[in-house]
């Protein structure tokens, strides 16, 4: 039996490119990557951070708190009163969780002490104060 080879494009697809496999890495990574996005419940008010040299970045932080310049404090991006900051960062964070404050440059830093003690008393140890990092 003798095979024929075929010179012409009647097999269909001689010139065709599959983009099969590069649309499945493609999904891939990008399953990958949602997969890998790390989740951080902001606290929804601008706030200007004070700068700081020493400031390190919190890799833990699963809750923000947020100290807007009049005084008003923010968890999970709606006010709540100071004396009830403590349960509800409580009920919003996990075990081994972090919380990052951040507090304006313009808040009263009796605020933050009030604030930082009503987190300590709810149980979370694991707390961090937000700084923007100024030159070396």
């Amino acid at each position: 039996m003798r095979r024929r080879r075929s010179l012409g494009t009647e097999g269909g697809d001689a010139g065709e490119v599959n983009l099969t496999p590069m649309l499945d890495v493609v999904f891939i990574m990008l399953i990958f990557f949602i997969v890998t996005t790390s989740f951080i419940k902001e606290s929804g008010v601008e706030i200007e951070r004070p700068e700081s040299s020493a400031a390190s970045p919190q890799p833990d932080a699963q809750l923000m708190v947020a100290i807007a310049p009049e005084g008003t404090v923010w968890v999970d991006g709606r006010p709540v009163d100071v004396h009830r900051v403590g349960e509800e960062v409580a009920a919003l964070v996990s075990g081994d969780g972090g919380v990052v404050i951040q507090a304006d440059r313009t808040a009263t830093t009796g605020l933050l002490i009030e604030v930082m003690d009503r987190i300590r008393e709810a149980g979370i140890e694991d707390m961090a104060v937000a700084a923007t990092r100024s030159g070396p």
